[in-house]
């Protein structure tokens, strides 16, 4: 889709133009059933915007940090809530947010831009088991699934053990029905800057998903390595667009 901001967008009849990005999310199934869940982002040009580019290297930021943390017995939970708070540093840089991003994610005030959770379980279902009951896959006793707006689509909370195979997808989404909700509230006013957000309402969305399995001491990336970084996507980009 070039709406990136429709999270499971299903309409097909955008005419793609200059300017936009396309987001890809793309599940696959290997020989023996198990699944697959992977999303790049990249510009229909041969390069990002400068506005482009400073948003997806926040999502790049946020899903390279919530990599580095996977590893057993932390919780999925926080892992997410570190994601959030490296996204609303990057917004800060820019200026889509203000004040500290760790008040500001306690706030609830990132949730403007990454209204969903981190990742999932995954299987021989894409969301894996996830139709038993998200609190039963993802959750446990001791660790119940928040009822919050961001954090009741974190479809997984409790610690990380070996063996679970899961999704990072960290991701901003500018969405401008709630920008138009949240500043007839004057919601989260002191983390958001409402003024520049109105520029940004054409802007879409950013997704950077890839599958890991957590390992006795961290995790491993599942699958071979897709381009992922600035340079290397705009690379593919321009060698496209000469053939």
């Amino acid at each position: 889709t070039k709406n990136g901001q429709v999270l499971h967008n299903h309409y097909h009849g955008n005419t793609i133009q200059e300017g936009d990005m396309i987001l890809c999310d793309t599940g696959a199934e290997i020989s023996s059933g198990y699944a697959g869940d992977m999303t790049r982002t990249f510009p229909v040009a041969a390069q990002f915007s400068n506005t482009q580019r400073e948003l997806y290297q926040t999502v790049l930021n946020a899903h390279e940090a919530a990599i580095a943390a996977l590893k057993p017995g932390v919780r999925y939970k926080d892992i997410h809530l570190l994601a959030c708070t490296e996204l609303a540093k990057g917004l800060t840089e820019v200026g889509l947010m203000k004040g500290d991003p760790n008040e500001a994610v306690a706030a609830g005030a990132h949730t403007m831009f990454f209204q969903c959770g981190l990742g999932h379980m995954m299987g021989m279902d894409v969301h894996d088991m996830e139709n038993l009951g998200e609190p039963y896959v993802g959750y446990s006793d001791t660790l119940k699934k928040s009822t919050e707006f961001g954090l009741k689509s974190l479809r997984l909370g409790k610690e990380l053990e070996a063996g679970f195979v899961i999704t990072v997808e960290p991701g901003i989404y500018i969405i401008p029905e709630l920008i138009d909700r949240w500043k007839a509230e004057n919601k989260c006013a002191e983390f958001l800057n409402y003024d520049k957000l109105e520029s940004y309402k054409s802007f879409g969305g950013i997704r950077i998903e890839e599958d890991f399995v957590i390992t006795e001491n961290g995790a491993d990336l599942l699958g071979k390595p897709v381009a992922k970084t600035v340079q290397d996507v705009e690379d593919i980009r321009k060698e496209a667009l000469q053939s």
